[in-house]
């Protein structure tokens, strides 16, 4: 399977960050680029930044979500430095953006590297226009959670809410052997999600759709779920708490993640709010993922 996008090629954007804001350039970008890779070690107190950006995203576009990242940071927007990237290193620079990850029992990897093999279990993701590879903190923590959850929780049924490349959804559907819904609001990534299930035979198991939050019919027939994963941002995890509280089952767990640490407490506030009780949280970096429980 190719993640090569449809449209005018693709572009490479570089920038310099200070080190210590590396996270809030990292979330003024994620939704907006197709992969991101951060050199682990600081130059000058500056981390460099490099991602892999649809030809037909304007640089415009890109430039005022890192001049309002900037601001809100107090600090002058770094340069951006855009080049064309030759169709002919797409695959090259794809997979050079997309390092296998190891994740508790999860082995991620993209379709250029083979299985783990062993007890892992292997989710082979090729991300597309979707987000979420096991790179990202954000889904690493879920990963974890998850792996965490697998000792002692028992799951009958399960949905990914805002399921981007679909690997959570895919994660518990290796981890259950159950149904999972995953669903998203954005086309690209539900087809990008359909394609990553057929490529690890499992889309027996989930079923993508189209979906608003929980505004397709679909997501709440299938309620109550034992186990909801949510990683997105932390406005819609807000505004679709309640949502989530009425479709987890008495027992269930949803794990959140999107988030960075200050913004957890609004995060956790609207759940509580909803009849959850928090259990506790990962850190990774200034990302928080969040594990509610519905009490039984």
């Amino acid at each position: 399977m190719s993640n090569r996008p449809e449209g005018p090629g693709l572009q490479r954007l570089s920038l310099d960050v200070p080190q210590d804001l590396v996270s809030a350039f990292e979330a003024a970008l994620e939704d907006h680029v197709l992969a991101l890779t951060i050199d682990e070690d600081p130059v000058g107190g500056l981390r460099h930044l490099e991602a892999l950006v649809s030809g037909d995203v304007a640089p415009s576009s890109l430039r005022s979500h890192i001049t309002a990242a900037a601001a809100a940071a107090g600090i002058e927007s770094p340069n951006l430095a855009f080049e064309a990237v030759p169709e002919n290193d797409w695959v090259a620079a794809s997979q050079a953006s997309f390092p296998p990850i190891h994740a508790g029992r999860f082995y991620v990897h993209g379709s250029h590297l083979p299985a783990a093999g062993g007890d892992a279990i292997d989710l082979e993701i090729d991300a597309g226009a979707a987000f979420g590879t096991g790179e990202h903190e954000s889904t690493h923590g879920c990963l974890l959670a998850l792996d965490a959850l697998a000792d002692h929780h028992r799951v009958t049924r399960a949905l990914d809410m805002g399921c981007g490349s679909g690997i959570l959804a895919m994660a518990m559907a290796k981890t259950w052997g159950v149904a999972v819904v995953a669903s998203d609001i954005d086309p690209a990534a539900v087809a990008t999600a359909h394609a990553n299930t057929e490529a690890n035979r499992i889309d027996h198991l989930v079923r993508v759709m189209e979906s608003d939050g929980y505004a397709n019919h679909t997501v709440t027939a299938y309620a109550p779920y034992d186990l909801i994963t949510a990683n997105i941002l932390a406005g819609p995890l807000v505004a679709m708490a309640a949502d989530l509280a009425g479709c987890l089952s008495p027992g269930g767990v949803a794990v959140l993640a999107g988030l960075l640490s200050r913004q957890a407490n609004d995060v956790i506030a609207a759940h509580v709010a909803g009849g959850l009780v928090f259990d506790h949280h990962l850190a990774l970096g200034d990302w928080r993922t969040l594990i509610l429980r519905r009490p039984t």
